[in-house]
């Protein structure tokens, strides 16, 4: 049996997304009450919608 060749290797490099730095999750406040709102302390875990979640810049 034949030996197997490696892999060939990409050679552009990636570049991270300038919005959430190549994790693809930004983290936003969010607003509570029903009629004075007001910011809550806490955070929530958003999806980066310049990359949609790839962690790489878009290729525009």
């Amino acid at each position: 049996m034949a030996a197997k060749k490696p892999a060939a290797r990409k050679t552009a490099t990636k570049k991270p997304c300038p919005d959430c730095k190549d994790a693809g999750q930004t983290s936003e406040t969010f607003q509570v009450g029903a009629r004075k709102k007001h910011d809550s302390p806490h955070k929530q875990e958003a999806l980066c919608l310049t990359c949609w979640g790839t962690g790489e810049a878009p290729t525009d």
